[in-house]
């Protein structure tokens, strides 16, 4: 199951591609690192095919980020994404998502935006932008009404914070840190490796 991966894994690395060529080597990587599996965001033409590229390697789980439409998560499903992500909550993906039976984690940042997602059966949100929002603090305050539901803190969270985030709540942690877009076009991949060892050594149980 895609949540329970996530949540041995405990890392969510936050991927921005220029080139999808860069998409083997640095799932290559992040696996090394202790870390395999990443969320391919769309914010660049290379997108899609780079989630179609890290999906055909064994054991390595791949999703896509900052999905906003239908057809957008139809696109990244069909090369093969895993799970989707999105930076904040919409009925129609949900629904879409539960066509699809692909696991959708959509963005809240509210409690309101948490009743809602969690009205249309997410039990796993994204808490987004975290650090902007109050850090590490809010999961538990967050998570009180809400016992059932797990997080997925992500934006601001670099290695100077990350250990913050290692709570009971928190189903794995979402971070650009590890992959640097000007370290992955630079193909500096042995660095993406030593960045999610000591990543994952900071939020890992």
């Amino acid at each position: 199951m895609t949540t329970t991966e996530l949540a041995r894994i405990r890392v969510l690395p936050v991927v921005v591609l220029d080139d999808p060529r860069h998409a083997l080597p640095l799932a290559r990587a992040l696996a090394d690192g202790g870390v395999p599996c990443a969320e391919i965001t769309l914010r660049t033409p290379a997108a899609v095919e780079a989630v179609a590229t890290v999906a055909e390697l064994d054991g390595f789980l791949v999703g896509a980020g900052t999905v906003l439409t239908p057809e957008q998560f139809d696109r990244v499903v069909d090369a093969g994404a895993r799970f989707v992500v999105s930076p904040g909550f919409s009925a129609v993906l949900s629904n879409r998502a539960s066509r699809r039976g692909v696991p959708a984690i959509p963005g809240v940042a509210t409690a309101s935006e948490l009743m809602s997602a969690r009205a249309a059966g997410h039990t796993v949100v994204k808490l987004f932008p975290a650090a902007q929002l109050g850090g590490a603090a809010l999961v538990p305050a967050l998570h009180g009404p809400f016992p059932d539901v797990r997080f997925v803190p992500s934006g601001g969270i670099s290695i100077s914070n990350a250990a913050e985030y290692d709570l009971e709540p928190v189903l794995t942690v979402s971070t650009s840190w590890i992959t640097p877009r000007d370290v992955i076009a630079a193909g500096r991949f042995d660095e993406i490796t030593a960045r999610a060892r000591e990543f994952r050594a900071a939020v890992g149980r």
